[in-house]
């Protein structure tokens, strides 16, 4: 095993990988005290001309750059590899500003090709690689120094098997016609927009029982406050406040530090300081919020009119799809887009690329009254009408 520490080392590494189809990689990180993950540990491997090579290379080793790996990743020739990709990309695109392509995620893939839903690696090395993996270091500290051989043989691991599952999961995609579902799929993770968080936007997330446009106001203005400073000084945004506390103090609006003091679920540090300060000023911004301006959700609008029985018979048609496909269902189709559908929605993801060809087509049709659904032994058979 060689774990590198040098950019020639590095160098050297990545343009051997560059002369070969694909490379495999992943990562370890800690997120646990910040707001942006810190990145610990990168795994590559690749195979060509009947060899192979695996690495790890220590980001937190002063005078590394990472710059020949920026380069394989945007390198078109070589297909980087993942699984379960989106928290991996969102570090080299925050840090860096580069999305590997193309890309892979055997984690897609995999849900595409029959394993269910959000189907685990260690699922896929022992259905595919028939190995066992040891995860007993999946949750250890990554920014100790030295690593335990129990930590590098477990992230070694994971880039690979990774090459056994890749090549595996690309000839059933082929044979089955379904690269091209996969590639719809990895479309929302090469898109930028996917890793930011915008402040103004981060109210979407907090969960509130009231509608009501002066507590939605509040809300947004906690929340953009909250996010913003713990961007600013990379913390995780609970450790400012948390979503309860948020909620409650737009419930009871504080206008000074004493009503501060009376919170029964903010944080001790958040009752003085700039958080307190921030506090107020959000409360005052919300309050003094022009009617006209004040922040609308779709939950504060009307709920649409479900048609409780077309959406039984979506769920119906939705299993049956599943299981003759051997696509994931909620891959093909969320519950709340199948409640849209039985309200007359028709933009929803459900209907578009290959979920239309797999679910959609026949979900319009039942909708329309053009279809129905009949009970043959265990199976589920669609009827003309």
């Amino acid at each position: 095993m060689h774990i590198i520490t040098t950019t020639t080392d590095l160098a050297a590494f990545c343009e051997r990988a560059a002369q070969t189809p694909y490379v495999t990689v992943d990562t370890e990180f800690l997120r646990e005290r910040t707001y942006y993950s810190k990145l610990c540990l990168i795994q590559l491997a690749y195979r060509g001309d009947g060899k192979t090579d695996a690495v790890l290379v220590d980001p937190l080793v002063e005078g590394l750059s990472l710059e020949p790996l920026l380069e394989l990743f945007r390198n078109r020739d070589v297909v980087k590899v993942f699984h379960a990709a989106r928290q991996d990309l969102e570090i080299f695109y925050i840090d860096h500003g580069v999305i590997p392509e193309p890309l892979f995620d055997s984690q897609v893939a995999a849900m595409v090709a029959g394993f269910g839903e959000q189907v685990g690696y260690e699922t896929l090395v022992r259905k595919i690689a028939k190995q066992a993996l040891d995860k007993s270091s999946r949750f250890t500290d990554w920014s100790r120094r030295p690593l335990s051989d129990n930590q590098t043989a477990y992230a070694l691991a994971d880039v690979t098997h990774l090459r056994l599952i890749y090549e595996f999961l690309r000839k059933k995609l082929a044979e089955t016609g379904r690269d091209r579902w996969v590639e719809e799929e990895i479309a929302t993770l090469l898109a930028p927009e996917t890793y930011v968080t915008r402040p103004e936007d981060a109210w979407m997330r907090v969960k509130t029982r009231s509608n009501a446009p002066r507590f939605l106001a509040l809300v947004k203005e906690l929340a953009r406050f909250r996010e913003s400073y713990a961007q600013e000084r990379n913390i995780p945004r609970s450790r400012v406040y948390k979503d309860d506390a948020l909620v409650e103090l737009a419930s009871t609006k504080p206008k000074d530090m004493a009503d501060l003091g009376r919170s029964r679920l903010l944080l001790r540090e958040a009752r003085k300081g700039e958080i307190a300060n921030g506090i107020l000023e959000a409360v005052h911004r919300a309050q003094s919020m022009p009617k006209e301006q004040l922040p609308s959700q779709d939950d504060a609008r009307p709920s649409p009119q479900v048609n409780p029985a077309l959406a039984d018979l979506l769920r119906v048609l939705l299993k049956a799809k599943t299981e003759a496909s051997g696509v994931a269902s909620k891959l093909i189709a969320t519950s709340a887009e199948l409640d849209a559908l039985a309200s007359g929605e028709r933009n929803v993801p459900a209907l578009q690329g290959w979920r239309r060809e797999v679910f959609g087509h026949d979900a319009l049709r039942l909708c329309e009254g053009r279809v129905a659904l009949a009970a043959k032994g265990k199976q589920v058979q669609i009827i003309e009408l």
